[in-house]
């Protein structure tokens, strides 16, 4: 018996936290040498969302999933698995998923976190499809929560001017056969780590004195291989998965990229022959929020009403490690 053939599994609610605290370009003008001119040109960001120093990961992932939970009406105590998808966890251990867990009380999930980077949703999104089609689990929390602002460094404007913090949640449930997720892709390239990382903190380059005054804590990356990577991943992830789905580019409703640059969103759509318009972007109000990105994107996207029941949705990314991974779903329950 093929368990896969028979479960459909799909996305019966969406979540979003994201902090209060706006920072605009006009405010980074005060901080280093740049101009809002020059943010807008070069990435189409205008503003994004810092969480105070009070707030961590785990607070705005727990909101999230609460958010989350109450459209797909789940209590704590039907929920089986807690994934969170974060570069910027709040501690090496207990994981932010366990935290996240025992601030909902949902006392019987099993939880853990999963580390692709910007990817690091639709990552989640896949393992946790796999929970439920061969039957093991229900009820499915899958979570993408930053606060990158704490490992941005606020001196570097090639960086500082990027990055966002927020969360995005999803309940994975079953599903009506032909509805939910009808494939997925990931990839990775080890080889092109470097590309983008953060070199201190970890078992390669411990926290010293010296790493912590030479910020090597903070992000660091070579944005122009970062860019020509993601224009070709995101194109070739896309086309993959929606091939795996048996259908076609031109039956493809909506996209939900990850929300890293808008030139990098334009140039991917441009060779996928895809109007702005089947194009879902929000970082010019909330930057790149990494794991985040996708989920408070299509979050905003549903309770705008712009995905509708029986629609086909692509959410495609990539990400440190470098990573990427792309879904196609027919939205409804």
């Amino acid at each position: 018996m093929n368990l896969n053939r028979l479960i459909s599994v799909g996305i019966t609610g969406t979540g979003s936290c994201l902090p209060e605290k706006e920072l605009t370009n006009f405010d980074l003008e005060k901080m280093v040498d740049t101009s809002d001119e020059w943010i807008v040109a070069r990435t189409g960001i205008s503003k994004r969302r810092i969480s105070d120093d009070r707030t961590a990961t785990s607070d705005l992932a727990t909101e999230a999933a609460r958010n989350a939970m109450k459209e797909a009406s789940l209590v704590a105590e039907e929920i089986d698995l807690i994934i969170v998808a974060t570069v910027t966890p709040d501690h090496g251990f207990p994981s932010t998923a366990c935290i996240v867990q025992k601030n909902l009380g949902a006392s019987k999930a099993v939880a853990f976190d999963i580390e692709a980077a910007c990817s690091g949703f639709i990552y989640g999104l896949t393992i946790g499809e796999q929970f439920i089609k061969t039957g093991l689990y229900k009820n499915i929390l899958v979570i993408g929560a930053e606060t990158l602002s704490k490992i941005v460094d606020w001196k570097d404007r090639n960086t500082c001017v990027l990055f966002g913090d927020g969360a995005g949640a999803v309940v994975l449930q079953p599903v009506k056969e032909g509805y939910g997720i009808l494939a997925s892709s990931l990839g990775s390239d080890g080889a092109s780590g470097d590309y983008l990382t953060q070199p201190a903190g970890g078992s390669r380059i411990p926290t010293t004195m010296d790493t912590v005054q030479n910020n090597l804590h903070y992000v660091k990356m070579d944005g122009s291989e970062v860019f020509k990577f993601a224009v070709r991943i995101m194109v070739k992830s896309a086309l993959e998965t929606i091939e795996k789905s048996c259908l076609t580019l031109e039956e493809v409703d909506y996209v939900i990229p990850h929300q890293a640059n808008i030139r990098i969103i334009e140039a991917a759509a441009k060779k996928l022959k895809l109007t702005m318009n089947k194009v879902h972007v929000n970082l010019d109000k909330y930057g790149n929020m990494s794991a985040a990105s996708v989920p408070v994107a299509l979050d905003e996207a549903v309770k705008e009403g712009k995905i509708k029941d029986g629609q086909i949705i692509t959410l495609v990314a990539f990400g440190g490690g470098l990573t990427w991974g792309s879904s196609v779903i027919r939205w409804g329950k």
